[in-house]
C-alpha cells in the first residue's frame, strides 16, 4: 500500500467505481491519510456500505454520488454536481468499469462495455476539464488491452456469434490507454496516466463465467495491492511520472503497439467526443 508520507492531505480526489474492489481500497487509504474523498458508484446499497468504511478510516463521512455509467445523462448530471461542489479537483480516478455477459446496447446506443469503460469516463473527464486544471487523471486500464483493437468508427459493436465479451473488454481497456495519452497531449496542464492493477480479487466479471476465477483463485492480487499504483500516480511528485504513461507496480511499462498509436488516439478522441455530444 502507499507510503504513509505521501502528500495527500487536503487533496480532493474523485474515485469512480468506489463502492467495491480497487476503488474502495483506494478511497479507504486516501481517507486515512487526510484526503477529501469523493466516492462515485452505481448501487446505493453498496455505496452506502462502502462510505461507512471510508468514514471509519478517515474520521468523517465522504461525499457520495450515485451514477450509472450505462446512461450518459447520469454522467452529465454527475459532472454538473461535481463541478458545482468542487471548484478544483486534484485527482480524478477513472476506475469504474466492468464486463457484460452478452452483447447489449445502452440507452444511448453504444455497446455496453465500451460505454461503461470508455465513453462514460471520457465524457465525465471532459466535463470536469476546468476543475482538473493543474490536477491529475488516473485511468484504471489493464494488460488485457494487448488483446483488444479499437475501432473509432464503430462504437456500437455487433451482437451475434461473433461477439466476444473479452474482446469488447480488451478493446475498452486499449481505449483507456489511448485516452490517457491523448489527454496528456491535448491538456498539458493536467497530468494524465493509465495503469494495470494486476489480476485483482474483486467482484469484476460478476454474472459471467469469470466470477469463480476473480473470487476464488489463490494467486490473485488483493484490492489494496491493485490500488497501490493508482495511489502512487495520484500523489507521487510530478517529476517522477511520465505524462501519458502506462504503469504497472509504480513502474513505467510499454503499452502494446496499437495502444501507443498517436493517430489512432486522436481519431478515438474525436469519435468519442462526437458520440457523447461534446
Amino acid at each position: 500500500m502507499a507510503d504513509e508520507n505521501r502528500p495527500v492531505e487536503d487533496l480532493t480526489v474523485v474515485v469512480t467505481g468506489a463502492s467495491s474492489g480497487i476503488g474502495l481500497a483506494a478511497a479507504v487509504d486516501l481517507a486515512g491519510r487526510g484526503a477529501r474523498v469523493v466516492m462515485v458508484g452505481r448501487s446505493p446499497q453498496r455505496l452506502s456500505a462502502a462510505a461507512d468504511r471510508v468514514r471509519d478510516a478517515g474520521g468523517s463521512a465522504p461525499d457520495v454520488f450515485r451514477a450509472d455509467f450505462a446512461r450518459l445523462d447520469d454522467v452529465r448530471s454527475l459532472a454538473d454536481a461535481l463541478a458545482s461542489r468542487y471548484p478544483h479537483i486534484d485527482v480524478l480516478a477513472n476506475n469504474a468499469g466492468g464486463v457484460y455477459r452478452r452483447y447489449s446496447s445502452t440507452v444511448d446506443g453504444y455497446e455496453s462495455t465500451v460505454q461503461a469503460n470508455h465513453l462514460a469516463p471520457f465524457l465525465l473527464t471532459n466535463l470536469l476539464r476546468e476543475q482538473l486544471r493543474g490536477g491529475r487523471i488516473v485511468n484504471t486500464a489493464s494488460d488485457a488491452h494487448t488483446m483488444g483493437r479499437v475501432n473509432p468508427d464503430d462504437l456500437t459493436g455487433r451482437g451475434g456469434p461473433m461477439y466476444s465479451l473479452w474482446r469488447a473488454y480488451a478493446s475498452s481497456k486499449a481505449a483507456n490507454v489511448l485516452f490517457a495519452a491523448e489527454a496528456s497531449r491535448r491538456w498539458p496542464d493536467i497530468l494524465s496516466t493509465s495503469y494495470h492493477p494486476g489480476v485483482v480479487r474483486t467482484r469484476f466479471g460478476s454474472g459471467t463465467a469469470a466470477t469463480v476465477f476473480y473470487t476464488l483463485m489463490p494467486f490473485l492480487t488483493t484490492p489494496e495491492g491493485g490500488a497501490d499504483t493508482l495511489l502512487w500516480l495520484a500523489a507521487a511528485p510530478a517529476e517522477e511520472i511520465t505524462p501519458g504513461g502506462y504503469y504497472y507496480r509504480r513502474a513505467l511499462r510499454a503499452a502494446s503497439g496499437h495502444a501507443t498509436d498517436a493517430a489512432l488516439a486522436a481519431r478515438l478522441w474525436d469519435a468519442s467526443a462526437a458520440a457523447v455530444g461534446l
